[in-house]
């Protein structure tokens, strides 16, 4: 039976916190989340609740603390965590790089809605399914062709990078082309933000107009969000941008319309 280890509590000073690459300490907003562990035979499970933000870079010492005390690694349950933000899954992925580095895995055994809408946007479910190194065909072995006739030329060039090299590589570059994929969401969320403050509109309201507004002009989602966010600064959206926009608007704003999307579903933003 799984005994608890110890009970970690998040601290809202705003001091300086290690960066994930152990660099220079980053100053970072309070933590909105908490998280309590238990000690699973040879695995670390992490019960998170509260708001994954860029704040939650405050529980990374404390995870890796736990990460590398575990055997295989750490499990987490995000069930009660209301938020989360592209910077709490850039935490989540940062963990999960150091854990490949160990040879251990980072699951998400369970969540709730606002975790598991941003994995399926940014494709980032399969990296936290507990498998740290992905399998691969075995190599084909030859069959014994008996003695020869003599021997045969010298020994061949070294052998290359073993698997587990090949595999590490592999889950770098996946992780670095994600980080990449990501760039432009903090100004899809800052863009969503500024629709509901201008139009008082819920979060998913506002995800629904932008995504609605982004396929009837067909425009790239974070291309939208940027003319979004420089009217702050005073430009002007195109004319046709402006018509779809209030017409999104105006569709979010009736009952039974908000999470509704125009090709049966939410899109993620195209390159």
């Amino acid at each position: 039976m799984p005994e608890p280890a110890y009970s970690a509590r998040s601290h809202p000073q705003e001091d300086a916190v290690p960066t994930a690459d152990d660099s220079a300490p980053a100053a970072v907003p309070p933590c909105m989340a908490t998280m309590d562990v238990v000690a699973d035979g040879d695995r670390m499970t992490v019960s998170i609740w509260g708001e994954l933000d860029l704040g939650s870079r405050r529980l990374l010492p404390e995870l890796y603390d736990l990460l590398t005390l575990s055997g295989g690694g750490v499990d987490l349950r995000l069930d009660a965590v209301g938020f989360c933000d592209c910077s709490g899954l850039n935490a989540l992925l940062d963990l999960r790089t150091r854990a490949v580095d160990q040879g251990k895995t980072v699951t998400i055994r369970s969540c709730g809605v606002a975790v598991e809408r941003l994995l399926d946007l940014t494709g980032t479910r399969e990296l936290f399914t507990g498998s740290a190194r992905p399998e691969r065909p075995a190599p084909p072995v030859p069959s014994d062709p008996g003695p020869g006739p003599g021997p045969g030329p010298g020994p061949g060039p070294g052998p290359g990078p073993g698997p587990k090299e090949e595999s590490s590589q592999d889950l770098r570059a996946e992780v670095a082309q994600l980080r990449r994929a990501m760039q432009t969401r903090p100004t899809i969320d800052l863009a969503r933000g500024i629709l509901m403050a201008s139009f008082n509109l819920s979060p998913e309201a506002a995800w629904s107009v932008l995504v609605r507004t982004s396929q009837n002009t067909n425009t790239k989602l974070h291309h939208l969000a940027q003319e979004l966010v420089g009217t702050v600064r005073g430009s002007t959206l195109p004319e046709q941008v402006q018509r779809q926009l209030s017409a999104a608007v105006a569709g979010a704003s009736r009952p039974g319309e908000v999470a509704a999307c125009p090709t049966g579903g939410p899109a993620e933003d195209r390159d």
